[in-house]
């Protein structure tokens, strides 16, 4: 993972079951894809895409929000761990950002910036996960994190497992 990375978007794992995805998976579809393995996750960060390679030339594309321009990474990873509705804790550069964010958002509230659910990726340092914001997808909007959809996370967490290779390129 490139050296820049910094601490992860504040997960804390709280499995609490039961998400019903509010917002219409509006980005989701089939398209065909070249240069990754089937089970590979790819994050186009300048297309505002995430690929998920379900076979040879096939993957399902989503559009995602990404790291504003002096918050993007690129490199190999895994998903390390996977979260419903996890609880948050904003991690010391947003809370220096934004110091009247609490230092606990739970999970399930309309101000957690994790959505439905989130995937963290091997590091502990920034995660997939879905957001309450869904005006924000497809922008340059986060400090590194990888943004869906509620209803796109929920259908790509139950596509992956820990494990699953990530690869976010510029």
């Amino acid at each position: 993972m490139h050296a820049r990375c910094r601490p992860l978007c504040g997960l804390i794992a709280v499995a609490a079951l039961g998400v019903s995805a509010a917002a219409p998976a509006l980005a989701r579809e089939t398209v065909a894809f070249a240069g990754a393995r089937a089970g590979t996750i790819v994050v186009k960060t300048h297309e505002r895409r995430l690929y998920f390679v379900v076979s040879e030339g096939r993957a399902i594309r989503y559009t995602v929000g990404v790291g504003r321009l002096s918050k993007q990474w690129s490199g190999e990873t895994s998903i390390s761990g996977k979260y419903i509705k996890p609880a948050w804790s904003p991690p010391r550069e947003v809370k220096r950002d934004k110091p009247s964010l609490p230092n606990l958002i739970p999970g399930g509230s309309p101000k957690n910036p994790m959505g439905a659910a989130a995937m963290t990726l091997s590091g502990g340092e920034y995660a997939i996960h879905g957001t309450n914001v869904p005006g924000s997808i497809g922008g340059f909007v986060s400090y590194g994190c990888i943004r869906m959809y509620n209803a796109d996370i929920l259908d790509l967490y139950g596509r992956v497992s820990v494990g699953t290779p990530v690869v976010v390129t510029r």
